[in-house]
């Protein structure tokens, strides 16, 4: 595992969330050391799909007030909410125009949709959204995972081995150019 420390990574809740992709990458990027926060609406608890729950530790208008070194964005239905939550969409536009890595997995890439950053890119998500992204000017393609500059996209709970390896790499070769 390549080292994540002094790295800060926000993990975007909302109810109705796929359970493996908000806690693989959780334990994942935790780790390697990285300091990870969990990002809702509200600071409150939010329930999967299955009915776990997820206690999100900062509200997205705090989280506005701060540069996080990555913001990934979890499927399941919860993207469907989140989309509703101006902070949310703020949060990810502000990220991705500053180039700080943006990665969404499955029904995830609508939040990259609605946030308006994803005209011209290359990308992926869950193939019922693959018109949405299209029509927001993507350009879909059907693969594990697709990284187009700062933003990682990938399909499915089954991608997400590959999802976190771009994520890492990502952010430990935004370490090396810093140096």
């Amino acid at each position: 595992m390549r080292d994540l420390g002094g790295r800060h990574v926000a993990v975007l809740v909302e109810n109705n969330y796929q359970e493996m992709e908000v806690w693989y990458p959780i334990y994942r990027f935790l780790e390697g050391g990285a300091k990870v926060s969990i990002v809702g609406p509200k600071a409150e608890k939010y329930t999967s799909k299955l009915g776990y729950p997820v206690i999100a530790d900062m509200a997205a208008a705090d989280a506005l007030k701060m540069y996080f070194d990555a913001v990934i964005i979890p499927g399941g239905y919860a993207p469907d909410l989140m989309r509703l939550n101006d902070d949310l969409i703020t949060l990810v536009r502000n990220h991705a125009l500053a180039g700080k890595v943006v990665a969404a997995i499955c029904h995830g890439s609508w939040m990259l949709a609605s946030a308006g950053v994803i005209r011209g890119k290359r990308l992926t998500g869950a193939p019922q959204i693959r018109d949405d992204l299209r029509n927001a000017g993507a350009t879909y393609l059907d693969e594990e995972a697709v990284r187009d500059g700062n933003i990682i996209t990938s399909r499915k709970p089954d991608d997400i081995p590959a999802f976190c390896a771009a994520i890492i790499a990502a952010l430990t070769e935004a370490r090396v150019e810093a140096a």
